[in-house]
């Protein structure tokens, strides 16, 4: 690590998903699929929530608009997201691992480039909102 490597990474703790790890990549690797919860985004904290194959896009009072792009899928592993719009930029990654046929874990990662003044005050945020991104990936229905 160098002086000037601001590079932060938050990731969320292990999830245990009812799913096989197939059947949770091909929903994840498809934003269409955003449909299924779009009932469980809670409107006061997420407002003009849209999305196509690719991408997703959102406004977060008070962080502003967000827009992910996905940039790499590793079928059935892992899905990659870039940010197209945001006000800090980042990287996400989903990543699913088998546990057996019919059940896989989960992890969300996320990697931002936070200069030592910002990493102090969005760390904790940072953090409770990749483990709520992922405690909201393990509640869906993935069927």
């Amino acid at each position: 690590m160098g002086l000037f490597d601001n590079t932060t990474k938050f990731e969320s703790s292990i999830k245990q998903i009812p799913y096989s790890q197939e059947a949770v990549y091909r929903n994840i690797s498809d934003l269409n699929n955003l449909e299924k919860v779009r009932d469980r985004v809670p409107e006061d904290k997420v407002q003009d929530f849209s999305f196509t194959e690719d991408t997703v896009s959102l406004n977060v009072p008070p962080v502003g608009e967000l827009k992910l792009r996905i940039i790499e899928r590793d079928e059935p592993k892992c899905v990659k997201f870039e940010t197209a719009q945001s006000p800090v930029p980042f990287n996400v990654w989903i990543q699913v691992l088998p546990v057996t046929e019919t059940t896989s874990k989960m992890k969300v990662t996320v990697k931002a480039e936070l200069n030592p003044f910002i990493k102090g005050m969005v760390s904790g945020p940072l953090q409770d909102g990749v483990e709520k991104i992922a405690d909201a990936l393990a509640m869906i229905p993935y069927e």
